[in-house]
């Protein structure tokens, strides 16, 4: 009987697997007479069980929504991103239909136009996302001017203050200036009078 290392290994041309060498003949003669290697996927399965992993992994199944066949291991994936059938939601309306439909429903949808508060103008749905970027930047640049022009309105309403406090000044020395005339007038005026009361003869 032959002395082989412990740790040296030789590989199986059947199953393609390292089997420890003092083990191999026995594992060869085991895996010849019962694996075989899928020709889909490549795996070894029992001989016994090959109809059966076909069937349940590669044989072609019916999709329920277009009734195409496709192998049953990718019919999930199928059924999600490339079934025709698929239900998908428009980027637009968020209506739900088939993908197949899609397309010729988005080029109608997405030339529907909607109002934009910002701008007071009509925009297709289509041009709705680089819309709402440039309207709201222009916004807050309008708000921006607007901000600026109000801070640069301060100043010249506190010199309009200042000019109504100084006409007010004004009026209320005009006013002075018409009530003293009006008394000197009044004075001059019963001076007047009473020299005129003097200089008639008594009666």
């Amino acid at each position: 009987m032959a002395n082989f290392p412990e740790s040296s290994t030789t590989t199986c041309d059947h199953c393609d697997r390292a089997i420890p060498t003092p083990n191999f003949e026995l594992h060869y003669a085991h895996c010849v007479r019962n694996l075989e290697r899928c020709s889909i996927c490549g795996d070894m399965v029992p001989k016994r069980h090959a109809e059966e992993h076909y069937a349940s992994t590669h044989a072609p199944v019916a999709c329920s929504l277009c009734s195409e066949k496709v192998e049953r291991d990718v019919l999930t994936l199928h059924k999600d991103e490339k079934c025709p059938q698929r239900i998908v939601i428009c980027e637009y309306c968020e209506f739900p239909l088939p993908a197949v439909d899609l397309l010729k429903h988005q080029e109608l949808c997405g030339n529907r136009t909607e109002y934009c508060e910002n701008c007071r103008k009509y925009v297709r749905l289509r041009e709705r996302s680089s819309h709402e970027i440039q309207c709201c930047s222009a916004s807050n640049g309008l708000d921006t001017d607007a901000a600026e022009s109000s801070r640069e309105g301060r100043v010249p309403a506190r010199e309009q203050g200042a000019r109504r406090g100084q006409g007010q000044d004004a009026s209320k020395r005009r006013l002075i200036v018409t009530i003293a005339i009006t008394g000197i007038a009044v004075v001059i005026g019963s001076f007047i009078l009473q020299r005129r009361n003097q200089n008639q003869p008594p009666q």
